[in-house]
């Protein structure tokens, strides 16, 4: 797959600029920047093996999430008044 970019002036330099420095090309630079600001998925091949014996979980997740939020946040709050 291939895709073209247009930088500002200023970040196309830069990249110019590092490139020459570490006797890369500038499309090496871009991808490795690129690569860092966008990681790869990694795929869990463990999610959906078990069973929580819960059947509605997903239905509750949300709820769930904001209670164990709200219980970091006490801890939190806890840790901070000792």
């Amino acid at each position: 797959m291939s895709l073209v970019v247009r930088p500002p002036e200023d970040l196309a330099r830069r990249v110019v600029a590092v490139a020459a420095q570490r006797h890369e090309s500038p499309e090496e630079v871009a991808v490795e920047a690129i690569e860092a600001q966008l990681p790869a998925r990694r795929r869990l091949s463990f999610i959906g093996l078990g069973d929580s014996g819960h059947p509605d979980l997903s239905e509750h997740l949300a709820e769930l999430r904001h209670e164990v939020a709200d219980e970091k946040l006490a801890e939190r709050g806890r840790s901070a008044e000792g």
